[in-house]
C-alpha cells in the first residue's frame, strides 16, 4: 500500500486495467485536478468478480503497463489488493481506512461503472465508507440520473462546483464530474489485439 502523509487528500482509482489506456490516465488527471488530490492510488485489481477473468492479463503485466501510462508523479500504481488477498472493493476500502485513518480518501470511478455499481458486493457499504467522485465517460453522461446508486443516494449528491471540498464531506457523499472524455476502452483494445 502506498504511503500517504497525515491530512493528505488521496483518490482511490481501482480497476482491472486490462489493458490500461490513455482514457484511464485522463480520468486520473481530471480527478487529481478537479478534486485537488495530493495523490491518486491507481489500484490494479487481481480481477473483477463481475467480469470474465479468462482474458485477464497477468497482474505484473497490467501494473507495468499502468506505470508507463500513469506519468504524473502524484499517481502511485499499486497491486496491494493481491498481496492482501482482497477481492471485493468493500473489503479493500475497509482495510485502507483501518490502516490510514489519518488520510482523507475519495473513491474514484468512471461513469461507465455507475450503472452496474449496485451489483457490486456491499455497494451501499462502499458508498458509506468514503466520498465518491464519478468521472464522466463516453455514453455514460446521463448515468447519474438513472443509476440505482444515484437514485438511492440522491440526497448525498454534492454539486460539481464543490468537488474540491468533497473530501471534507462525511460519506455518503458523491459528485459527478464532467470534462474531456476518451472513447478508448479496454474491451475494444482487447478485441483489436485478438484480431491481429
Amino acid at each position: 500500500m502506498p504511503h500517504a502523509e497525515r491530512g493528505m487528500v488521496v483518490g482511490l482509482f481501482g480497476g482491472s486495467f486490462n489493458p490500461p489506456h490513455p482514457g484511464h490516465f485522463l480520468v486520473a488527471e481530471i480527478a487529481i485536478r478537479r478534486l485537488g488530490l495530493d495523490q491518486l492510488w491507481w489500484m490494479v485489481t487481481p480481477g473483477n468478480p463481475l467480469k470474465n477473468i479468462s482474458q485477464l492479463a497477468p497482474l505484473a503485466e497490467r501494473i507495468a503497463l499502468s506505470e508507463k501510462i500513469a506519468t504524473d508523479p502524484r499517481i502511485k500504481v499499486t497491486g496491494f489488493e493481491q498481496a492482501l488477498n482482497m477481492r471485493y472493493t468493500a473489503d479493500t476500502l475497509a482495510r485502507v481506512k483501518a490502516l490510514n485513518s489519518h488520510v482523507n480518501f475519495i473513491w474514484i470511478m468512471g461513469a461507465d461503472s455507475l450503472s452496474s455499481f449496485h451489483k457490486w458486493q456491499k455497494w451501499q457499504t462502499i458508498a458509506n465508507t468514503f466520498p465518491i467522485a464519478v468521472i464522466d465517460r463516453p455514453g455514460s453522461t446521463l448515468s447519474h440520473l438513472s443509476a440505482k446508486m444515484a437514485k438511492t443516494f440522491h440526497y448525498a449528491r454534492v454539486d460539481e462546483d464543490d468537488a474540491r471540498i468533497l473530501w471534507k464531506k462525511r460519506a455518503p457523499a458523491w459528485t459527478f464530474i464532467h470534462g474531456p472524455r476518451s472513447t478508448l476502452s479496454s474491451t475494444a483494445l482487447r478485441e483489436e489485439q485478438q484480431k491481429t
